[in-house]
């Protein structure tokens, strides 16, 4: 019986403060509405109702408005220490930092308006940004279902973009990442992913470039004809000034490749067979594009005719001759006779390539009359055509004038126009 009453009392009590609660706010609120004066009542309800209209006009044009201001579009001045700055004030602003996902997003698509988006300190302080121990997971179901998905995505992009872009983190971000997120966090697990990858493929490439690729167009030129010329390694590189010219128009530079091999080939070249200069082809060079240009004949059907066709590629993995139980090696079937050299291709035989800096009719013309005053005597008694494959850029038109300049593949000796310029 003591149980039962004990039960009834905490019941009641329970009820009692329910319906305290419930009628507390309209207490309240009679209590307001009766202190109120009431000789203005009526002049005071039609204000409440403006008072109400501007409050719904607000809500609803407030929906159209962002929810944070962007800093970084509004920068006037796109520099390093200006983005930082502006991360670490949003840092000072507030304890709690809210809004930190938005403003990270925000960091990630203003990162090539201030030329940061290679550099890893800059990353290090987004990341910095968020709170830290808050997203770090208590058990095994929330490691393994991304507890907190909003945060854990957005840093995940964060290191996707650097990705993208080639930045190798290092280990000062690992412990940042632990900081916020823990040991079983799907950041930490991205992070770790990147580790034993990038490094793999950073050195894995043949032609290593600097970790700052230089800003002038005449060195990425220069790198650009040396990767393309590192078919041959005993090709050189020469760099010529148009200025050695005197009816040169363009006032430029040109980078040229040519093998021992290839100025062989071209001494050789009959005067009756026409030379073609293609392009402009583009090479990439990280982020930066360089046009080049080749210099090229027709393949020598005869030469090409008398080749063994038991030729043997060296190259070819799935001919492996494998001696067994004391047996000779097969014999080479071309180690006599004619070999062709890897210029010499199916479709054409390429002399020499050259990337000058715009890349105009007039300083391709230049180009061949420098090869002929550098040992090719006999480039001014053979046809040269061009055949552009692109549309020349807009220099071009500012030199020779928008009807000059050929816009699509065509052929046009230039046997007239280095004859003019020779004379």
């Amino acid at each position: 019986m003591i149980r039962k009453l004990h039960c009834i009392l905490r019941l009641q009590g329970a009820v009692s403060q329910t319906l305290y609660r419930q009628r507390t706010p309209t207490i309240f609120s009679r209590n307001y509405a009766t202190n109120e004066d009431n000789a203005n009542s009526d002049s005071k309800s039609s204000s409440s109702n403006n008072n109400n209209a501007r409050r719904a006009g607000a809500a609803g044009s407030s929906k159209s408005l962002p929810a944070i201001r962007n800093p970084f579009a509004a920068a006037q001045e796109k520099t390093k220490n200006t983005y930082l700055t502006m991360v670490e004030i949003f840092e000072e602003r507030d304890v709690h930092r809210r809004n930190h996902v938005e403003f990270i997003y925000a960091a990630l698509k203003h990162m090539p308006d201030f030329g940061v988006e290679h550099d890893l300190e800059v990353y290090k302080a987004l990341i910095n940004v968020m709170p830290k121990g808050k997203f770090i997971p208590t058990n095994v179901f929330q490691s393994e279902f991304m507890h907190f998905p909003k945060q854990q995505q957005c840093i995940i992009d964060l290191l996707e973009q650097m990705e993208d872009y080639g930045v190798m983190p290092d280990y000062e971000m690992e412990a940042m990442l632990l900081n916020v997120f823990g040991k079983k966090g799907h950041p930490l697990r991205k992070y770790w992913r990147m580790m034993y990858w990038m490094p793999k493929f950073k050195n894995l490439s043949p032609w290593p470039l600097p970790d700052q690729v230089p800003d002038d167009t005449l060195e990425i030129a220069k790198l650009a004809v040396e990767r393309m010329c590192t078919v041959d390694l005993r090709s050189k590189v020469n760099v010529f000034e148009t200025k050695e010219l005197k009816d040169s128009l363009d006032d430029t530079w040109i980078v040229s490749g040519m093998s021992p091999e290839q100025s062989k080939l071209l001494k050789e070249h009959s005067p009756q067979k026409a030379l073609y200069i293609e392009g402009p082809f583009h090479i990439w060079i990280r982020n930066r594009r360089i046009n080049y240009f080749t210099l090229r004949a027709d393949a020598d059907a005869e030469f090409l005719s008398q080749l063994d066709e038991r030729q043997l590629d060296e190259d070819d993995v799935s001919k492996i001759g494998v001696p067994f139980f004391g047996r000779p090696p097969p014999r080479r079937h071309n180690q006599l006779g004619k070999v062709r050299s890897v210029h010499q291709q199916d479709d054409g035989t390429i002399f020499a390539i050259c990337a000058t800096g715009t890349s105009t009719k007039d300083s391709l013309l230049s180009w061949i009359r420098l090869l002929e005053l550098h040992g090719f005597a006999t480039l001014g008694e053979i046809p040269v055509l061009f055949r552009f494959t692109s549309t020349v850029p807009a220099k071009a038109e500012e030199i020779a004038g928008p009807s000059n300049v050929p816009a699509r593949t065509s052929d046009t000796n230039s046997n007239k126009e280095h004859s003019d310029i020779n004379s």
